[in-house]
């Protein structure tokens, strides 16, 4: 057996352009580096501060607040800034972009973009949305790092007629910086996102917003006793506000009716407890207990 280590495959792409250097833009493109999927990787943001904390921590080659010299040569696109910005930003790089340039994104919203950034893409341009299902409560271009989609999912949702080439090396990009890919209509992963993470982001903000408005000294308790669960519902909600306001501004129709079912859920739970019905409960708890495990089993714990 040979000890010298195997080559790493060629570059997917010459020249990635990362449009926004937060903790999924820098991550992405730590990971684009790391393991050699793109022989150049450059960034956009409306921040000049980011920028130059991109460059001074060595994540790309070049990060600028000029859309037009980011997106010079480049053969990938990846829009990394919140969903809400996406009309503006694909309105404003369509004119920019060359035929056969890939256009991908990280949002965790797909049919919006399809909506807001699909109309601006010329012809010959072709739109792979995406989305990393990975991610942690901090921001900012020094919160990134290589491995965070490592064994993570990332779900890829073609439009209709999508170039199969260009969905092939989109797909495969994901696969190369570790994860694994799952191709999926829009408005189903819409609907997906609404109950797996949506959600309990909507859960989280509400109760640690609740503690928020205790009296003082009952809140000060709330701190300084907080068990597992109460810490773990504060780090979702120390989350972009920016990111999840869009979120869910940009994905209101499959939230509010996700949010209707568990509200009658929880109401029914309020019933169980008022009236002291603990064999409803426990039968509720063994059957939410079994999801846990399933997720344990699937290693996305």
């Amino acid at each position: 057996m040979s000890d010298t280590a195997a080559p790493l495959a060629a570059p997917l792409f010459d020249r990635v352009a990362i449009l926004g250097i937060g903790l999924i833009g820098s991550s992405l493109a730590r990971a684009l580096t790391e393991y050699g999927v793109a022989a150049h990787v450059v960034c956009a943001d409306r921040s000049a501060e980011a920028c130059a904390k991109a460059m001074e921590l060595g994540i790309v080659e070049r990060a600028t607040t000029d859309l037009a010299e980011a997106l010079d040569g480049a053969d990938l696109v990846v829009l990394a800034t919140p969903v809400g910005s996406f009309a503006e930003v694909g309105e404003r790089i369509g004119p920019l972009l060359r035929p056969g340039t890939i256009v991908t994104d990280v949002g965790s919203v797909k049919q919006a973009v399809l909506r807001d950034v699909g109309p601006h893409m010329p012809e010959g341009v072709h739109l792979i949305p995406g989305h990393p299902v990975a991610g942690t409560e901090h921001s900012g271009p020094e919160a990134g790092f290589a491995t965070l989609f490592q064994g993570r999912w990332c779900i890829v949702t073609p439009p209709s007629g999508a170039n199969p080439e260009a969905l092939d090396k989109v797909a495969e990009m994901w696969r190369r910086v570790g994860s694994t890919v799952e191709i999926m209509d829009a408005n189903h992963h819409d609907r997906v996102l609404a109950i797996t993470s949506h959600l309990p982001h909507l859960i989280a903000y509400t109760i640690v917003g609740t503690a928020s408005y205790l009296e003082d000294d009952t809140k000060s308790e709330v701190i300084k006793f907080s068990a597992g669960g109460f810490r773990d519902f504060t780090r979702i909600a120390a989350s972009d506000p920016v990111m999840w306001r869009d979120i869910f501004m940009n994905n209101r129709e499959a939230v509010l009716d996700i949010l209707q079912r568990f509200t009658e859920d929880l109401t029914a739970l309020q019933r169980a407890i008022r009236w002291g019905e603990g064999e409803v409960l426990q039968d509720h708890f063994t059957k939410t207990r079994a999801i846990r495990r399933g997720i344990i089993d699937a290693r996305q714990a």
